[in-house]
């Protein structure tokens, strides 16, 4: 491994991309060096992204050295890639913050820096955004400004990207569309004349002959805009005959550019100083590698895009001793399922391009024929598992809860309207930790509680996992939701006999006299620590209830809670607002039960980054603040 330079002669000169521009080209490279090694040293001790953010070093030093930002606009796509980014926009100083609370966001915000444009923490926006953006500088008169997505092959499987894409064809602009392709999805073309068409294609000389004789040509009547394209289009088709191959790009009058190698930052910059003023949306392809300047992420992108801590000299990761640990909730759920598909030939499993970081590789492996990774394609997801449930087989569809806000009316129109016995598995369900707003699973609960036919339902702990998960695939259970967090479960042993639980029906944890707490999920852990607190240092009688389903709701157990305490406190991993809690309080007032009821949740605002324990603390959801308000609950008068 090569020794981290940590003298930076250049990069500690460059306080903002204007200290970039005055350098000269030859230097770029050395800027690119020093900012690559120092994205090495901090995320080594500050764990974030990486791998992304070091496939992307050439092509950030080489936009802001030709683009005039913070004015141009440059929208990235995720985030992932955008550390370089962040470091030469000003916020080098306190790149150590990043990921931290109150310290600098893990992805690019608005709120943060005037170079970040736009929200991207997920992915596929980026081209109807900067669009949005380009449209409104023409409608401004700010003909001079430019605006530039930058969106990775894995985000261009959205199917928002094609959307934007769609609009961009058909909408006056002068977008640049960078495709970073580092999956070499795209095969290489070869031969001389791909390049020289590359060549010709991209330079001043040709695209001002070019834009000049249409101009001439129109004013002498010859050419109107619909000829304009035609002629587009007829080149385009020449092109792609020569250089015998063809892109969807051209075929949408979007002119392409490329391929050109990623990580060459002088003729990168020389390839978007000459395209840049050429009137018309562009496209831009790059091959890059992900991990790029460091060999292990080079070999294991995969492995590298968030790997913790690790030796920036050795490349050796730097891993905490798990074992006697309870296992990951998303681990349990992946040896579960092959377990039931095992058993149930109907059973398959889809995700959307998180294969590892749900487990759903333990079915690849295990059976590769019935496990489906559709790409970045939420949406997709839901509706192809509703495909699959309607002509009988049994999907168990796994979306993050953040990212399900994306299939949101393909599971109303997809899934429950047929009442499709697909079951939709939400990982990274609540606080999520350093990822912020835009990961946090906050608001599944408030948004699936009203869809007709859906079964909700959330474990307390591993074995609940199993048992629901053994649950939603027997006959007629329907579209079935089950929601777990991200991170560890409290069960050591947690394999246990795989039987049905009913659905609707909760259970007492805890018997007591004068308060009902009840929860949903996991956070009920944390909540009987509470409870038992209170109980024993305060001589509290507090009973404990697991509601297990959002819906349907154990009305049975919630008369009898209505009847005998005139103190209810509703916990829950979700925004207070339209949840639990508030389901919980519907039912009372529909009942005719009117009990002193507190309820605790997330707030009605989006909770900042930091880690969980940082968090579930300022929003008053950790074992002190929940012990806090069952310990000052006053006692009502009667009822």
């Amino acid at each position: 491994m090569e020794k981290i330079n940590e003298t930076y002669s250049l990069l500690q000169s460059i306080n903002s991309p204007e200290d970039l521009r005055r350098l000269s080209v030859e230097q770029l490279p050395k800027v690119c060096h020093e900012l690559r090694q120092d994205i090495i040293k901090e995320v080594s001790c500050n764990p974030g992204h990486f791998a992304a953010s070091l496939g992307t070093v050439e092509l950030t030093v080489a936009l802001h050295y030709v683009y005039q930002t913070p004015y141009d606009r440059i929208v990235w796509d995720v985030g992932h890639q955008a550390y370089g980014h962040k470091i030469l926009t000003g916020r080098r100083d306190v790149f150590s913050t990043n990921r931290k609370l109150k310290g600098i966001r893990p992805f690019p915000s608005p709120e943060e820096s005037e170079y970040d444009t736009f929200a991207c923490g997920h992915a596929s926006n980026s081209i109807s955004a900067a669009l949005g953006m380009a449209v409104a500088a023409n409608l401004h008169g700010e003909e001079g400004r430019h605006v530039v997505a930058v969106i990775g092959d894995g985000s261009m499987s959205g199917g928002l990207a094609f959307e934007g894409l769609n609009n961009t064809s058909s909408t006056p602009n002068n977008l640049l569309i960078i495709l970073n392709d580092n999956d070499m999805a795209i095969d290489r073309s070869v031969g001389g004349m791909k390049q020289y068409l590359f060549n010709l294609t991209t330079s001043n000389r040709y695209n001002q002959l070019r834009f000049k004789l249409s101009k001439l040509l129109m004013k002498m009547g010859l050419l109107n805009e619909e000829r304009r394209k035609a002629l587009i289009r007829f080149a385009n088709s020449l092109k792609s005959m020569a250089a015998q191959q063809q892109n969807i790009f051209e075929g949408m009058n979007i002119r392409y550019f490329g391929p050109i190698d990623g990580h060459d930052v002088k003729n990168l910059a020389r390839v978007l100083h000459d395209i840049k003023d050429l009137r018309g949306p562009k496209i831009l392809h790059l091959h890059t590698v992900k991990g790029k300047g460091f060999e292990p992420a080079e070999k294991r992108p995969e492995v590298w895009h968030a790997p913790g801590k690790f030796n920036p000299e050795t490349g050796e990761r730097l891993r905490t001793d798990t074992s006697g640990l309870p296992p990951r909730f998303q681990d349990v759920f992946g040896e579960t399922l092959v377990e039931l598909a095992q058993a149930n030939p109907r059973i398959v499993g889809v995700t959307p391009a998180m294969p590892t970081g749900c487990s759903m590789n333990k079915l690849m492996e295990a059976m590769p024929n019935r496990a489906f990774d559709v790409g970045i394609a939420e949406g997709h997801a839901a509706t192809f598992s509703g495909g699959m449930a309607k002509e009988g087989l049994q999907p168990f569809c796994n979306i993050y809860s953040s990212f399900m806000q994306r299939a949101y009316d393909n599971v109303i129109h997809d899934i429950a309207l047929l009442r499709l016995p697909v079951v939709l598995c939400l990982d990274r369900a609540g606080l999520v930790g350093e990822d912020g707003p835009t990961h946090h699973g906050a608001f599944d609960l408030a948004y699936f509680r009203p869809i007709p036919n859906l079964t909700i339902a959330s474990p307390l702990d591993e074995h609940e996992l199993r048992r629901l998960m053994y649950t939603a695939q027997l006959p007629d259970k329907g579209p079935f939701v089950i929601r777990y967090p991200r991170g560890r479960g409290v069960l050591t042993d947690w394999r246990c006999p795989l039987e049905e639980i009913p659905v609707g029906k909760g259970r007492c944890l805890r018997k007591g006299n004068e308060i009902a707490v009840i929860t949903l999920g996991p956070i009920g852990n944390t909540v009987a620590r509470a409870v038992e607190r209170a109980v024993n240092e305060c001589g509290l009688s507090v009973a404990h209830y697991d509601l297990r389903f959002l819906k349907p709701l154990d009305e049975e157990m919630l008369h009898e809670i209505g009847k005998r305490f005139n103190r209810i406190v509703t916990v829950e991993d979700g925004v207070v607002k339209g949840g639990m809690g508030s389901a919980v309080l519907e039912f009372m007032a529909d009942a005719g039960y009117t009990p002193q009821m507190v309820r605790i949740g997330l707030p009605d605002s989006f909770v900042e980054h930091g880690t969980p324990q940082e968090l579930y603390h300022l929003c008053g959801m950790d074992e002190e603040a929940i012990f806090e308000k069952l310990t000052t609950t006053k006692q009502p008068k009667d009822k």
